[in-house]
């Protein structure tokens, strides 16, 4: 059993209850009344209402079912009775809070907060959706009957036809963002502060003349059911920092900042703390008002040194969204585009898009990631799956309701869990993963991999980019970039950015850094879908060499 498996996996019951809990897997689905009263002797004996997180993020669940927990089953129950060849439902309560600064004041605080029920059903062959902002079983029981009417009528005017891969029943489990210290509970005048002294280092810097920061703590309960008897509570911890330095050069009339210095994490406030922005600002505007003397490149191909800081935004372009499956088919298109890596019968084990050892794997169980779950919102488990291994192309991101699109090419029967709602008002749908370069097996340090370049510009932290509708050719910006020679950084340059084709850009990776370099870049931001709905993602990745690739002088 992997780490990620153990985390997730139903506490020890007594020999009576494991035996009633493999019975009612093994059942037509069931009522909430008859849910209840076993969910009830399941758990007897366990924690209090609340609960208590172990280490690993995982708890024994409540010893009697919660309101939320009623009223999700509510909604099973009644969309069964309407009709229903499956339903699932989602209680959610979410909480945001944002505080944001500049120089030495606040210049915004926010706090946000919204619960509610979302009903998902399905009739034939189609989908219907229906969603209340009251959190009780009669509105549970009212989403669910329109869910069921809205797929009915789909379902008559088009006529489809859906095949559900098979996935283990989960009855009555909980899961928690491994955190230590709860952010929404740390108090706003702290977080200022610690923005106050991080800006106040910057300041000190001859030559800075703006700083902004700010820090964005993200709490959500969501509880799942389904009507194959899984009931599945989970809580989700994430944080966002922020922090952008401004120098100015008034005799020249130009400035230079230095931004995306922090990314963010599926972690508590702890994480905020050790990165030590106070301890980094004067560093960072160091580089800020270097960048206004730095020479702009001269244009041409050199060799690339992509640092994690920036490595992870093209993967999360050119790789993440190439990848999901619902893109490739030309299911999602208006949002961003389609994929160059169809149709899946002539690119799965076909298509080389990287050196033998370069592997990308897609997960929903890497500690700090944004994408990071227990089980995803049709109650798949989270779990870890090659999407490009030893270079070659050999699977998308899936739903339960995708995977029989692909399974003769694959072999894959199952869901990689990759169902998503942003709220309890979205229907889920596929969303990314954490999609993330594994390390070189050989562990090179960032000197290591510097040393295998003559001449070439290694670029830090996020920039600007653009990408086509296919997710084929690209152009990306950065934060800092050094000129490279004999191994070794001699400058700063300005005004840089690359352009490639997605194929051969990572078939010209020649150098990657070994596991001291790894690192996990975020977005709170990947927008999908019309209507629209954003999802936390990560990528990991460590530092890599590419070889002759065509650099602009953006100036």
């Amino acid at each position: 059993m992997t780490q990620a498996e153990a985390r997730r996996a139903e506490l020890p019951l007594p020999v009576n209850h494991l035996r009633a809990l493999a019975a009612f897997s093994n059942r037509p689905p069931v009522s909430r009344r008859e849910f209840m009263k076993l969910g009830a002797a399941a758990v007897g004996g366990g924690l209090g209402a609340a609960g208590c997180a172990r280490p690993d993020g995982e708890t024994r669940a409540p010893s009697t079912l919660s309101l939320d927990h009623e009223v999700a089953l509510a909604a099973i129950e009644a969309a069964r009775a309407a009709g229903a060849s499956y339903a699932d439902a989602r209680v959610s309560r979410h909480a945001s809070e944002s505080v944001s600064t500049r120089e030495g004041q606040i210049t915004g605080v926010s706090h946000s907060a919204s619960a509610g029920l979302g009903v998902r059903a399905l009739v034939g062959g189609s989908w219907g959706f229906a969603g209340r902002r009251e959190v009780t079983p009669r509105a549970a029981a009212e989403a669910a009957r329109e869910a069921v009417a809205i797929a009915a009528a789909n379902d008559r005017v088009a006529p489809a036809s859906v095949e559900l891969a098979p996935v283990a029943t989960f009855s009555n489990v909980r899961w928690a963002t491994p955190h230590e210290i709860d952010p929404l509970g740390v108090p706003i005048e702290e977080k200022a502060e610690l923005l106050f002294r991080a800006n106040a280092e910057a300041l000190k810097v001859l030559g800075t003349r703006f700083v902004s920061s700010g820090v964005v703590s993200v709490k959500e309960k969501r509880v799942v059911a389904t009507s194959e008897g899984s009931l599945i509570e989970q809580h989700f911890v994430r944080v966002s920092p922020d922090m952008t330095i401004t120098a100015v050069d008034d005799r020249a009339g130009d400035y230079e900042s230095r931004g995306a210095v922090a990314e963010p994490a599926g972690r508590g406030w702890e994480y905020i703390v050790g990165l030590d922005l106070p301890g980094q600002a004067a560093r960072w505007a160091e580089e800020a008002v270097a960048k206004l003397k730095a020479p702009r490149i001269d244009p041409g191909r050199w060799d690339l040194i992509l640092h994690p800081s920036h490595l992870w935004l093209t993967i999360h372009e050119s790789i993440g969204h190439p990848t999901e499956l619902d893109r490739a088919l030309g299911y999602e298109a208006n949002y961003a585009g389609t994929s160059f890596l169809a149709p899946p019968a002539e690119v799965l084990g076909k298509v080389r898009l990287g050196p033998e050892f370069m592997n990308f794997v897609g997960n929903r169980t890497e500690e700090g990631g944004c994408a990071t779950v227990g089980w995803d919102d049709e109650g798949v488990p989270a779990e870890s799956w090659p999407i490009i291994k030893d270079g070659i192309f050999v699977d998308y991101q899936t739903t339960r309701d995708q995977v029989a699109w692909i399974a003769p090419y694959t072999g894959v029967t199952r869901s990689h869990g990759c169902a998503y709602a942003q709220t309890w008002a979205d229907i889920p749908f596929q969303r990314m993963p954490n999609v993330s370069l594994m390390p070189g097996r050989e562990d090179l340090t960032e000197d290591d991999v510097l040393a295998a370049v003559d001449r070439g510009v290694l670029i830090e932290g996020r920039g600007s980019y653009s990408i086509d509708q296919q997710r084929y050719n690209f152009q990306f910006g950065g934060q800092v970039f050094w000129e490279i020679r004999g191994g070794r950084r001699v400058r700063m340059l300005r005004d840089v950015a690359y352009v490639a084709r997605t194929p051969e850009f990572w078939n010209s990776l020649a150098v990657l850094g070994g596991p001291r370099t790894y690192y996990l870049g975020a977005s709170f931001g990947d927008a999908k879908g019309q209507p629209g709905q954003s999802n936390a993602v990560s990528h990991g990745c460590p530092i890599a060499v590419f070889r002759d690739v065509q650099l602009l002088n953006t100036a």
